[in-house]
């Protein structure tokens, strides 16, 4: 005796519509992660910036020690300048001259109320701004 089967009239399965609410839901929550690890990541690049420039400035000092004056701009850390006595340099990499986001590190000298000034233009790598564009000054 042999039995037969009979296709189910509803077939199981997601609907066309069913596929396109979960994949706005997914997409939804990929845009929130991605705008939250996006902030984060400037800020963390901001408190960077600001250990970097601390750093940088100390190299500045270390210059101005064994020189007897302040470098005239900040690629006389990387390579000796030719009116250098007493260098006893490399104090700095190249990599050591941008921030950490992508831009170069601007050097004052004289600064604004000091010596020298190191400044970091922010995320925006533009004067001026709030929040993560802010830009970060150090100064000796």
């Amino acid at each position: 005796m042999k039995r037969q089967y009979r296709a189910s009239s509803r077939q199981s399965g997601f609907t066309l519509i069913e596929l396109a609410v979960v994949i706005v839901l997914i997409g939804t929550i990929m845009a929130v992660a991605i705008s939250s690890i996006s902030k984060n990541r400037k800020q963390a690049n901001a408190r960077l910036a600001v250990t970097q420039l601390n750093i940088l400035s100390q190299k500045v000092s270390e210059y101005q020690s064994d020189v007897g004056s302040l470098p005239e701009s900040l690629g006389a850390l990387v390579n000796e300048p030719s009116n250098a006595e007493g260098w006893l340099g490399p104090y700095a990499d190249a990599k050591q001259l941008k921030d950490p986001f992508g831009g170069d590190i601007e050097y004052r000298n004289p600064g604004s109320e000091s010596e020298f000034e190191l400044v970091s233009l922010g995320a925006d790598k533009k004067v001026g701004g709030d929040g993560v564009d802010k830009d970060i000054v150090v100064k000796p």
